[in-house]
């Protein structure tokens, strides 16, 4: 049927289904995955939240038609450029030591169409090949937006289930403090309990699809029953269908579910006032309320004390278009730092949000220095002004100063020369790289 109107700002939600439950075949004979296009509803007035409430959309609209357990997030100028790129990233999903406490696998950007000598510095060289793979070695890469896989309960705002282990103090904390052995166990115990009450809280299921289709029944409290149905439409929405796709940890729908009925159902997770009085957007999903929602959604996952995974094949997985002019450009570079001072005045700054979680402490200065480098650009800027004033002034501004401090001095810049040898030699700079 014809698409109603194409005003993109004011339509109902749409969804087409190209390759529905039956599905197709390809040229081997096996059963092609289900391929379903999505158009949230939009209407003068509301807030969509760009990006981050189209993601949340069609999150919703997943766990209701599908239900696959993990999600592959890829911006559309982006594509596929390793055909065996998601097996590499299931590995360390399904893993029995670390899946249940993996909530994404990040990929590195790359790029088609820079020129050669890289003049606008698309490739984020020292950004992709060096700090997030530090941040591997900590508790886990940041979320940069695209070319990630997912852990559907992770973004359902659930805690991971975390091991003994996971539960110890941060290293440098015991090394500054001591072992603290007396009275440990006995406070362990309590964090491991109160920890399983919270899991226990949020991921028992209250009902699931034969309640949905039958009516909820055999429970003797219904006062309790109808406040824990309270609870999760206020935190999921009102829709029991998804609400019940929450509680499926290995994805998936029940074979006898009506697809018509659960059309009918997808739409409606899709509309305009969906989200409203819920946690979308704030505690569940994308977060919203910053131009950069993908650091802040990291952000809060890894304050819940998930881990993430750095993932970097031979082959780059996936490859995407670059800015090919400079105001393209700056343009792109500006909008990533007011992103990061947006965040730095809000309330999820790393500076003083998330004390409560399992953020550790290596990871949350890795975050501090996410969203505090556009500042820098304000002694860089005196940095290159005061030589051009004492020039013009004939005065010099510095003081004279001992050999004692000079040494100082000169340490300082060999320790800043050594990290730049390090970086080119990690990142595989070339000699003339480095001189441009």
């Amino acid at each position: 049927t014809p698409w109603p109107g194409n005003n993109s700002r004011d339509h109902p939600g749409m969804i087409q289904v190209f390759l529905g439950h039956s599905g197709g075949l390809d040229t081997d004979g096996n059963e092609l995955p289900r391929l379903v296009y999505v158009s949230r509803e939009k209407r003068p007035g509301f807030q969509h939240h760009k990006k981050a409430g189209a993601m949340n959309a069609l999150i919703r609209v997943s766990a209701v038609l599908t239900n696959g357990a993990y999600l592959l997030n890829v911006d559309c100028d982006h594509y596929f450029n390793n055909s065996k790129a998601l097996k590499e990233a299931m590995c360390f999903m399904m893993d029995p030591a670390y899946g249940k406490k993996t909530c994404y696998v990040q990929f590195p950007q790359r790029f088609d169409g820079i020129d050669l000598h890289d003049r606008y510095a698309n490739r984020n060289i020292v950004f992709f090949d060096i700090n997030l793979r530090g941040l591997d070695g900590i508790q886990g890469p940041v979320y940069v937006g695209t070319g990630c896989c997912f852990n559907r309960q992770a973004l359902y705002g659930y805690d991971p289930v975390l091991t003994e282990e996971d539960l110890e103090p941060n290293i440098i904390v015991k090394s500054c403090c001591g072992s603290r052995k007396k009275g440990r166990g006995g406070h362990k115990k309590y964090i491991d309990k109160k920890r399983a009450m919270k899991r226990t809280e949020s991921t028992v299921p209250i009902f699931n699809m034969e309640d949905i289709e039958e009516g909820v029944e055999g429970y003797d409290d219904e006062r309790s029953l109808l406040m824990s149905q309270k609870s999760l439409e206020k935190r999921f929405g009102q829709s029991p269908v998804f609400i019940a796709a929450t509680f499926q940890e290995q994805g998936g729908i029940p074979p006898s579910t009506n697809p018509a009925t659960l059309l009918k159902e997808a739409i409606h997770v899709i509309s305009c006032g969906y989200e409203d009085k819920t946690e979308w957007g704030k505690e569940i999903g994308w977060i919203c309320g910053s131009v950069t929602e993908d650091i802040l959604t990291g952000f809060k996952m890894h304050a819940r004390g998930w881990i993430s995974i750095y993932c970097m094949p031979p082959r780059p997985a996936f490859k995407g278009s670059a800015p090919i002019n400079l105001s393209d450009r700056l343009n792109q570079v500006l909008r990533w730092a007011l992103g990061s001072i947006e965040i730095l005045l809000s309330r999820h700054c790393p500076i003083w949000y998330g004390y409560s979680g399992r953020l550790k402490l290596l990871e949350r200065l890795a975050y501090i220095n996410t969203i505090v480098y556009p500042l820098t650009s304000l002694p860089l800027l005196a940095y290159c002004i005061l030589p051009a004033i004492c020039l013009v002034t004939g005065k010099f501004i510095i003081p004279e100063i001992s050999n004692y401090a000079g040494m100082w001095f000169i340490l300082l810049f060999i320790s800043i020369f050594a990290t730049g040898i390090l970086e080119l030699r990690w990142s595989g700079v070339g000699i003339e790289d480095w001189w441009r």
